[in-house]
């Protein structure tokens, strides 16, 4: 099982971004997929997930004002669309399933494979 996170790069605030998870090895929509990110000097913290059954769920709820999940099961991929981006979004951004996982979780220790990262990078 590989992922691989791509979309990601420098943005000025106010501006959108979409990031996109790709594997091999596993076919994504019979999973939970989510989102992390872990900005300079802090942990990594769950942004958002998708579960098996299409379902997106936000941490917090609040995110969903900025960020959408969805899923590509013709390209088998998960994408995170970004929009009005902040400062406060600049952070390495990871994918991660697991093949136990159906539902969604923030818990960053459930997800036993992860995408390599993908900088974003929000500034003017």
């Amino acid at each position: 099982v590989q992922l691989q996170a791509s979309g990601g790069g420098l943005v000025q605030p106010g501006g959108s971004l979409r990031l996109s998870c790709a594997a091999s090895g596993v076919t994504l929509s019979n999973y939970a997929v989510a989102w992390f990110r872990q900005a300079p000097g802090r942990g990594r913290v769950g942004i958002s997930c998708i579960n098996s059954s299409g379902r997106p769920q936000y941490y917090p709820d609040s995110r969903m004002l900025r960020f959408t999940i969805s899923r590509d099961n013709v390209k088998n991929t998960v994408d995170l669309e970004m929009k009005s981006l902040e400062t406060e979004d600049t952070a390495v951004y990871y994918c991660a399933t697991d093949l136990r996982a159906e539902t969604c979780t923030d818990y960053d220790g459930l997800y036993g494979y992860w995408g390599q990262g993908t900088q974003v990078t929000v500034s003017s």
